[in-house]
This record gives C-alpha cells, structure tokens and sequence, in this order.
C-alpha cells in the first residue's frame, strides 16, 4: 500500500509576485524571477505534479491515479477522473487583479470551469486586506458604470486579515488578493479567470493584461455582499464547508498527534505552522519530518499518525472524492 505523497513544487512566475516561499520556507526558487505561485498538487493536461520520494517517485500524478487509483482514491474513483483539486501556495507582494470564477452553469456556457477556492493566511503585511464580495447595495449597473469611470475600488467589500484567517471564495464571487499576504489557495481543479479590472497594471512583458469584461459581468454573483472570513482561533475546527471540500483546521501542542484512518477517504495534509513527524507503524520512532508549507496527499488504503514537534497547526482537505 502506499505512504504518503509529496510532490516537487511548480513555480510560477507572477508579475504581482516576490520571493516569500524562499525566505518563509526555505525553498530554492529560480533565480531573479518574481515567483507568484507554488502549484503543490495539481493534475491537468497543462501542469503535473511529480511525487518526491517514495516507492512512487518521480511518476506524476495522473500516472499515479491510472496505475493505483484504487489504493490511493479509493476502489470507486475511475482511473480517468483528473485529481479534483490544485492546491497552491500564492506570494502577493503586489495586489492581484479584481477577478471571478463563472459558476458552474455559466461556465459551461462560456466553456470554461468553475472554481471554488479557499485561501488561508500564512503570513500577512501590517494593514494587508483582502477583497471578497460586492459592498452591500452595489448594483450591477453601478459596477459597469465604475469599469468606465476606473471606480471599481469602491464597489467591492475590503477586509484586513491577520495570520490565521481563512475564507471560502465561491465561484462568482469578485474578488482580488491585497499586496502583502502569504496565502495556502485549496481549490477545484481549474485554471479559469477572468479579470475584470487590474489597477492600471501591465504585465511582465510590459504591456497591460487582458481583461474579460463581458465574462466576468456574466459570471458574479450581484447578491453576494460583504462575506465573512473565518478568523484565527486555537482551537480546531471547521474553516471550509462547500460541496467541493470541507477543510479542517486541527492545532496541536508539541507532542500531540493527529490520526487519519484508511479505508475512509483520501485527504490532503497541510502543515501552515510548526513542523510534524510521521509516526512509524507498530510504535515505533517518528520518520518523514513534514516542515511548515508541506502539502501531502494521504491515500485512501493507509492510516497515518503524525505527531506535532512544536507548536503546529494543520488543515486537512476532505469531502472531495
């Protein structure tokens, strides 16, 4: 049966992007590039994770569902069933652009995807924000006269946040990450965006980004105002709950373990604070340290105990399969 899997991080280069994942986690990033995203688990036709280590190694992700679908997803999950989420570590030294994902019925229409996304705050700038929703009252007319008058700031809902923080952004919801915010992105597995404004920025190659105006007008939801996050607390709970994936918030004083049965469902492990051990099967020494900004996918058919070495706290993704 297989252990656990980790995967060799894809970076992506982001114009809003900076160098946190290097500094914060002590990862190698390419150098001199502004690395905006750390695509952890993905499985689509344009981007594959590769396992790190393990009996499994250096396969991807999609090889590992056709050869051992059973094993890790479960006997039901069919060989050619795309891995349903992308989990992604974001770096916003800059704002990003004001964007949505359609809804599942209006991505169809637009051929596109639908994409739920929760973001986690790992680290956050004093006075950094995030942008979720409409302002309360904001009309759809009063928004498409503010994308002619470049006063699209003022219709949407502006927050701050604190490490710890969460919120579910669902699909067709406006939204937009602040400059300044370290963020662990669960979300379906999509890559379909569409902005709608991008703050009079250009790109890397000097020239202003694309905007999708008439696709995002089709796409947000004109009576989803002001969301609230979930905001940071020591204890553990429910921070996620959609019908995509429910994510769990677990916090462990050093010494204390968390215990995952087989037989039940896959799960994804997050570690976004302190530093865990695989606890070694029959009592025996802990193996495997999984650091801060370790994203792991456990298999259906095996049972894992990790034990905290400090202070750590965890989110586990389940509900998805």
């Amino acid at each position: 049966m297989p252990e656990f899997l980790r995967f060799q991080p894809l970076y992506q280069e982001r114009v809003w992007g900076g160098r946190s994942l290097e500094t914060t986690f002590g990862r190698e990033l390419p150098a001199g590039r502004p690395i905006g995203e750390s695509w952890e688990i993905v499985d689509r036709p344009e981007a594959q994770s590769v396992v790190s280590g393990g009996s499994f190694a250096k396969l991807t992700l999609r090889e590992v569902i056709e050869r051992h679908g059973a094993a890790v997803m479960g006997p039901a999950w069919p060989a050619t069933r795309r891995f349903p989420l992308l989990v992604k570590w974001l770096d916003c030294r800059e704002r990003l652009s004001l964007q949505v994902h359609p809804p599942k019925a209006v991505a169809a229409e637009l051929k596109g995807e639908p994409k739920t996304e929760n973001w986690y705050i790992a680290h956050t700038d004093h006075g950094a924000q995030l942008i979720v929703g409409l302002k309360r009252g904001v009309t759809r007319e009063a928004f498409e006269k503010a994308i002619e008058t470049n006063t699209l700031d003022a219709c949407v809902h502006h927050f701050p946040v604190a490490v710890g923080d969460s919120i579910l952004v669902r699909s067709g919801q406006v939204h937009a990450i602040d400059a300044g915010n370290l963020i662990l992105e669960i979300q379906e597995n999509s890559d379909t965006t569409y902005r709608v404004y991008d703050w009079g920025r250009v790109g890397l190659d000097g020239k202003p980004r694309t905007l999708h105006i008439s696709e995002s007008l089709r796409s947000i939801l004109w009576d989803s105002f002001e969301p609230v996050p979930v905001r940071a607390a020591p204890t553990a709970g429910v921070i996620a709950d959609s019908e995509e994936f429910v994510i769990r918030r677990v916090v462990l004083d050093a010494g204390e373990k968390i215990h995952v049965e087989s037989g039940e469902q896959p799960r994804l492990l997050s570690v976004v604070s302190g530093r865990l051990a695989k606890v070694a099967e029959g009592k025996g020494p802990c193996e495997r340290v999984l650091e801060r900004g370790a994203n792991v996918l456990l298999p259906f058919s095996r049972a894992f105990t990790f034990a905290a070495e400090t202070t750590s706290i965890v989110l586990v993704t389940e509900d998805f399969a």
